[in-house]
């Protein structure tokens, strides 16, 4: 149920998908998350993700959209209605598309280090006594 690494929490929240458990859904609309799992009943409340995922989003849209705007201008005769035409678009999808999973992501990152009112959970660990 709980995650081994934080990789797997992180990607569990990426999802959409409770960082606890994997299972239970994160958001009830699309950037509104629920206020606890409905499988393990993990308090989402204390969430802040603010304004993070978005300036997510903004950074991978931009490292992202740089070679194409570059290989755009260079390698092709567009005028600048066109690449307006096609670049704006792409760059809006994009980055509409990488909210959702950048604020999992940011929730399951808070979720993991206990911060902002979340508490640390841990699986615990193997001794090695036998």
């Amino acid at each position: 149920m709980i995650p081994a690494t934080f990789a797997q929490a992180a990607l569990r929240g990426m999802r959409g998908k409770c960082p606890r458990c994997g299972e239970g859904r994160l958001f009830r609309k699309w950037l509104k998350p629920l206020d606890r799992c409905p499988v393990c009943t993990l308090d989402l409340s204390p969430q802040q993700a603010d304004d993070f995922p978005a300036y997510i989003a903004i950074l991978v849209t931009g490292h992202l959209m740089a070679p194409l705007i570059i290989a755009l201008s260079l390698d092709f005769e567009l005028g600048p209605l066109a690449m307006v035409a096609i670049l704006v678009p792409l760059a809006l999808f994009m980055m509409l598309g990488m909210l959702q999973p950048a604020k999992g992501g940011v929730i399951a990152t808070q979720w993991w280090f206990g911060l902002h009112g979340f508490i640390r959970e841990r699986l615990p660990e193997d001794t090695g006594a036998a």
